[in-house]
């Protein structure tokens, strides 16, 4: 009997830390997913083929409207590049929850791409992102853990510090 006792709850405790709710954890980390306004120009946020969703790339959109600029490495420092991709990925995470209407739908984070905003001879792009990639696990669990390219740009539109995309796959 206790044995049969241990085993439901390492089975639960084994549920919990690997299959954890989504908006449970942003209430955890006490983050809060902003309302998503209408597209600036003539793309949606996110397009729907099969089971995955193709999210068009977002900036540090901060409150107040305003973004995240500048050069990671020349005006912004990594630290703050990495703020602004974290920023990025609370704005995605808001966008799958508008398409979604609950996290609990995200099967996967397949593929992220993340641009970074520098001069030629920066050479830590991998680690801005990670303030991205690290909530989404955070976040996700295991089913956050995702592809992911980081690159150097010479420029980004309205002189964002950092954009990213990402593709995350559905629950049928």
């Amino acid at each position: 009997m206790r044995q049969l006792f241990l085993l439901s709850l390492f089975l639960n405790l084994f549920h919990f830390c690997f299959a954890q709710d989504a908006e449970a954890k942003l209430r955890a980390l006490q983050i809060e997913l902003p309302t998503i306004g209408k597209p600036l120009a003539n793309y949606v946020h996110v397009v729907r083929s099969g089971n995955l969703l193709f999210l068009a790339g977002k900036g540090p959109s901060k409150p107040d409207g305003t973004y995240i600029t500048g050069k990671v490495g020349k005006d912004l420092t990594l630290e703050q590049g990495r703020d602004a991709a974290r920023l990025i990925a609370i704005i995605q995470l808001a966008v799958l929850k508008a398409e979604l209407g609950d996290l609990k739908k995200v099967k996967r984070i397949i593929k992220v791409l993340g641009m970074v905003n520098c001069e030629a001879d920066f050479k830590d792009h991998p680690k801005v992102i990670n303030g991205f990639s690290d909530l989404l696990v955070e976040v996700f669990g295991e089913k956050g853990k995702h592809a992911r390219s980081a690159v150097g740009m010479c420029s980004l539109p309205n002189n964002m510090a950092v954009e990213i995309e990402l593709i995350v796959e559905i629950k049928q």
